[in-house]
Order: structure tokens, then C-alpha cells, then sequence
């Protein structure tokens, strides 16, 4: 039996492990807070293949996502030189002044997502098509050109559909790049430049239906749209030109294009009587009016604003008998043209204002309220 720990030998070891902690709030006012770190993929499917399915359906459904994870996974560890060198070839299609496509091409579930491959990179600034191989040996072939590049996707790599459109690429001496999981295959051997898929199970269960190596391909495809738009420097500009219609095309609307501007915009020089401003204010219905310099720095240049708040908090005085000067807010909050017409919309309603003078070098260019952000579609 031991006997009981002192009192002298309990507060040691208290002073020790007081010691030993770090003090609450120790650490530096300026000290970077840690990262956390990602989970990887594999950690991932690790954490849901332990987890128990509620039914027989989720198992299937989970077996199947599990699966596919799997394949990208092998096909990102797989990943060679070749990519670049695809990326290389591809990148001269949309250079400046070419006139050239990458002409995407494929049969049955992989044709799919070859359609859907040319999409993207269209869509991303790589100028594409899709050619239906079969289409292509019954005169479509003429939409293929010297000076394209050829991407052919097939599994198999075996398909006698795209044996026409590979030879009409070795005739032509178009650049051919194959998308198999076969390298020794047809497509494989007569490609320039092959992007091997790994030899992963299809998740089918049957091992017959496309499902995990379409995934890959898809993927894939994403990888290089993506890879040529960071090589571009493809930006936000870009993608609108592209995007004119939808909700993307109207988030990405700028400030210039509904901005108010010239004659339309409510100003007022320096010194004017509020009863002329008044009369101005209400002829372009902004609900405020802008105030200009008139001499020195301040020529032509915002230097104030009056709003129908400015007239509520001065309406028990003689308004009309005042000068603008006297009733107008300083400093007004400006935008630029070049902000994204969304962002200001939030901004408004932020700061529960309705419209904002667009300045540029301390000149208003235009006056943008929130009712044109709601005609154009901006919510």
C-alpha cells in the first residue's frame, strides 16, 4: 500500500506541469496563425470506406464514387512530361493571329465527353470543335486543316471509326494527340504525343460500361483547359467575352457598361444656390447630385455630394436660401469604372445607398444607382 504524496511533493509537481504548458495568449500579437492542413484524397477515401452505409444503395453509391476517386488519383500520380508537351502543342492553336482549332474527337461514351472537353477549352479561350469520327469519313474530314491539332480520346485506343481521321492527321501532318489507356494501341502508336490513362477498374460491375476511365478523360480534359488558361494568363475580361449571357456573363459586368455618363450626370459647380441644385437633382431622378470644384485643385474635380438624407437633416433651416456647399457631404465614397458592377451593388447595400459617382483622377466619368444594376440583371 503507498502512502499519500506530501503537500511539498504536490505543489512541485504542479509548478512543473504549470511550467511545462504554454501560457493562454503567449504567443506574439503578430504571430501567423497555423495552417490546417488538407486532407489528401487518400485520406479521404480512407475515412469513407470506413463509414457504414444507411442502406444498400448508398453502399453501391458510395463503391462507385470510391472507385472513380481511385482512378484520379492514379491518374494524377501517373501524370508525365507528356502533359506539357500536349500543352505545348496546344498552346499554338490560340496563339495571337492564329486561325487555328483543337479539334477534339471520340466514339460512344468517350465522344461524350470529347463534346464536352471542346466546350471548355472554347469557352476558356482555346479555340475548339468537336468532329464525330464516324461523321469525319463521310466528308467532315474537310473540317480538320493543316495548322490544327488533333485530340483524339479511346480507351481502347482500337476504334475503326477514328482509323480515317488518324491517317487523314498522318497524311496532313497534323499534330495528334491520344488519349488511351492502351499506349501500344492503334491511336497510342500513331499519336505524337499520348496521355496514358492508368489501368484502373471500371466501376461498372460488370467491367463493361465506361465509368471510371470516362471520368479520367474528363478530368483530364479539365486539366488542360485549365493548364492553357494559366499558361495564357486567362483572366476575368477573357472569360466574359466568352460568357456574355447567363449568370456569369452578368457578374462579370463592369461599372462602365451601365454607368451613367456626359450630360446624364447630375453635377453642379461650387457656390450654386440650392434651389437651382434642387432643380437639377430632380431632373435626372439619381436621388442626389454631385458637387464640383471651380477653381485651383479642386477644378472639375467631386468634392462633395447632397443626397436626400443631406436635405432632411438641413430641411428645418432656410434650404432653399443656402448654397450647396453648406449642405453637401465631403469626401463622398467613389468607385471606379473598372469594378465589377456586382461588387458595387453590394457595396450599396452595405451602406444602404443607392447610387455611387464613378470617379476617375478625382473626376466623376459617370454616376451608376442601383436600379441599373437590377435592369441588367445584377442582384
Amino acid at each position: 500500500m503507498t502512502s499519500a504524496p506530501s503537500a511539498a511533493r504536490v505543489k512541485r509537481a504542479g509548478k512543473k506541469r504549470a511550467k511545462a504548458q504554454p501560457k493562454a495568449n503567449s504567443a506574439k500579437p503578430n504571430s501567423a496563425k497555423p495552417t490546417l492542413a488538407k486532407p489528401t484524397l487518400a485520406k479521404v477515401v480512407q475515412v469513407a470506406s470506413r463509414r457504414p452505409a444507411a442502406s444498400p444503395d448508398i453502399e453501391v453509391g458510395r463503391r462507385v464514387l470510391l472507385m472513380e476517386a481511385n482512378g484520379l488519383a492514379a491518374l494524377a500520380a501517373n501524370l508525365d512530361s507528356s502533359f506539357g508537351k500536349a500543352l505545348d502543342t496546344l498552346l499554338n492553336v490560340s496563339r495571337e493571329g492564329s486561325h487555328f482549332r483543337v479539334i477534339v474527337s471520340g466514339m460512344g461514351k468517350s465522344g461524350h465527353v470529347a463534346r464536352k472537353i471542346a466546350a471548355t477549352m472554347a469557352s476558356t479561350g482555346t479555340p475548339a470543335m468537336f468532329v464525330h469520327p464516324a461523321e469525319a469519313s463521310h466528308g467532315d474530314l474537310g473540317m480538320v486543316t493543316n495548322g490544327d491539332v488533333l485530340l483524339c480520346l479511346s480507351n481502347s485506343g482500337d476504334v475503326p471509326e477514328m482509323a480515317d481521321l488518324i491517317a487523314h492527321a498522318k497524311r496532313f501532318g497534323i499534330p495528334l494527340i491520344g488519349m488511351t489507356s492502351k499506349p501500344k494501341s492503334a491511336l497510342g502508336q500513331a499519336s505524337d504525343i499520348t496521355l496514358v490513362l492508368p489501368p484502373v477498374e471500371e466501376a461498372c460491375p460488370m467491367g463493361l460500361a465506361p465509368t471510371t476511365s470516362t471520368t479520367m478523360m474528363l478530368a483530364l480534359g479539365d486539366a488542360l483547359a485549365v493548364g492553357l488558361m494559366e499558361r495564357k494568363g486567362f483572366t476575368r475580361d477573357h472569360y466574359r467575352v466568352f460568357h456574355p449571357g447567363g449568370r456569369l456573363g452578368k457578374q462579370l459586368i463592369k461599372v462602365k457598361s451601365l454607368m451613367h455618363s456626359g450630360a446624364e450626370m447630375p453635377l453642379v459647380p461650387s457656390g450654386t444656390a440650392m434651389r437651382e441644385a434642387l432643380v437639377t437633382m430632380a431632373g435626372r431622378s439619381f436621388g442626389c447630385i454631385g458637387i464640383v470644384g471651380k477653381t485651383g485643385r479642386e477644378k472639375d474635380r467631386l468634392i462633395g455630394i447632397v443626397t436626400d438624407g443631406d436635405l432632411r437633416r438641413h430641411i428645418e433651416g432656410d434650404l432653399l436660401a443656402q448654397k450647396v456647399d453648406a449642405v453637401m457631404t465631403r469626401k463622398p465614397m467613389t468607385i471606379g469604372q473598372d469594378l465589377l458592377a456586382v461588387e458595387a451593388l453590394r457595396e450599396m447595400n452595405s451602406r444602404r445607398i443607392t447610387a455611387f459617382f464613378v470617379v476617375e483622377n478625382g473626376h466623376p466619368v459617370g454616376i451608376l444607382h442601383m436600379h441599373d444594376c437590377v435592369r441588367a440583371g445584377i442582384t
